[in-house]
């Protein structure tokens, strides 16, 4: 077996894999807004009911851009948005614990916000619904 196929720099399957990133990100992302605006799945921190206005602000970014960001449509406003979102949350509430993510808990905060950033650039790749609506365009012939 020779290494040439996993290290070439085009891969044909490396657009479908963005597709994929964006709709793993997107669902989970989601779920953490539908845990804080309708309780599912239940959590135990926003199971009271009441929730301070920056967590529900939260909630309703995380459920509406989670949303678009699983169906690829708007993905780049929605990924940028929500980047800034997990930049924000990280800044106010794992920073202040401690300076590493692993010991203040904000591993995830990071890892989505440049996810999302990395989305924000890239767009939802091959499968999404920007893709189906988006007007085609002519590809350049290569000289």
């Amino acid at each position: 077996m020779t290494w040439r196929p996993i290290l070439r720099l085009e891969n044909p399957w490396q657009p479908y894999a963005l597709s994929l990133l964006r709709f793993v990100a997107g669902i989970c992302f989601l779920e953490h807004g539908t845990a804080k605006l309708f309780g599912f799945p239940p959590v135990a921190t926003y199971l009271h009911g009441h929730l301070p206005t920056l967590i529900l602000a939260g909630g309703i970014i995380e459920t509406v851009g989670g949303a678009l960001v699983l169906l690829g449509l708007l993905t780049r406003p929605a990924a940028f948005i929500m980047s800034g979102e997990m930049a924000i949350g990280y800044f106010l509430s794992h920073l202040p614990k401690a300076f590493f993510p692993i010991i203040n808990g904000g591993d995830a905060a990071v890892l989505y916000c440049f996810i999302f950033l990395y989305l924000a650039a890239a767009g939802g790749g091959p499968i999404s619904l920007d893709r189906l609506i988006a007007p085609r365009r002519a590809v350049p012939a290569r000289a």
